[in-house]
């Protein structure tokens, strides 16, 4: 089949590598969204993952501001596409869009719908404490992600995996489950979602990202690894933010968990070894990051940087 691709971040790539490596398609476009500032200073503009790929690829890249405009989607179908895929795109599809394609818009979800429709399904599920999420390829139409679904494969969320870790494996899962369906859509009903079990992954605030210690224990470190990568989950501490990217449970020497549950004082540096008082136990940060420097693990900082015991985090 003729394909459009339309993806931006990391989590789109694989798809966009599996479709233009299958010899019975031909990729004859790539969307994504414009270059954004970045580099040192935010000075240069920075393709998108999905930008790079497909340059390097051979893929023509197209980076419209909107899909509103009559021109962009009069340019879109005369592309002539028999179907377009679509993997964390990050623009609204208007209906032009959406049946321009002779077989119409598919999209690789990262859960299994209908719970976490939305923008941030793997964060959500996350911080949710959900133990199994996953991928669904699923038809496009005009409601948030309320198309009926062709295919869907679960996995586990494992109590180490971090947003980042699960965005891989759910992205390898999507581009795999998608080259299954291209190859015989005939093969893949098309099944209504469900009217019950409907939650919605609105967009991640950065402000969600600064740690909440009067929570338990667990639901801190559910904190932690659904904001790592990003934006990282965070505390203040002398006037400088450190980010918290991984942690574990930690008694109150900062070496082993509890056996048992104990009134913990919330914000509270418990002893030298940066265990932190949560709502029912503690925490204690392994991976750190301090504004400008790298990440490290939480002992190398702390010899440079001491966090005494007594302190008080916000």
């Amino acid at each position: 089949m003729r394909v459009i691709f339309m993806g931006t971040p990391d989590f789109a790539v694989p798809a966009l590598e599996a479709l233009a490596l299958a010899p019975e398609h031909d990729v004859i476009a790539a969307y994504t969204q414009p270059p954004r500032p970045g580099g040192r200073r935010g000075r240069e503009l920075t393709p998108s993952p999905v930008h790079r790929r497909a340059e390097a690829l051979g893929i023509a890249v197209r980076h419209p501001v909107s899909l509103k405009g009559a021109e962009t989607q009069a340019e879109f179908a005369a592309l002539g596409a028999d179907i377009a895929v679509v993997a964390a795109y990050g623009l609204i599809l208007p209906h032009a869009i959406l049946d321009a394609p002779r077989q119409g818009c598919l999209n690789i979800h990262g859960s299994l719908l209908p719970r976490w429709r939305g923008a941030a399904p793997v964060q959500r599920a996350i911080l949710a404490g959900d133990t199994e999420t996953g991928v669904c390829i699923m038809r496009m139409e005009a409601g948030l992600d309320t198309g009926p679904v062709l295919a869907r494969e679960p996995t586990k969320i494992g109590e180490h995996d971090t947003a980042g870790v699960l965005t891989q494996r759910l992205s390898d899962i999507g581009a795999r489950l998608l080259v299954r369906v291209l190859a015989d859509l005939t093969a893949f009903p098309e099944v209504p979602q469900p009217a019950k079990g409907i939650t919605y992954a609105r967009k991640i605030e950065k402000s969600e990202a600064r740690l909440d210690f009067s929570l338990g224990a667990a639901l801190v470190l559910q904190q932690i690894r659904a904001f790592n990568p990003a934006p990282g989950a965070f505390f203040d501490f002398a006037g400088e933010r450190i980010k918290v990217l991984n942690a574990e449970p930690s008694g109150a020497n900062g070496q082993q968990p509890p056996r048992f549950k104990f009134s913990a004082d919330p914000g509270k540096i418990l002893d030298e070894h940066l265990a932190i008082g949560c709502g029912d136990s503690a925490i204690r940060p392994t991976r750190v990051q301090r504004a400008g420097k790298p990440v490290m693990d939480a002992r190398d900082m702390l010899r440079g940087f001491p966090i005494p015991a007594g302190t008080r985090l916000t």
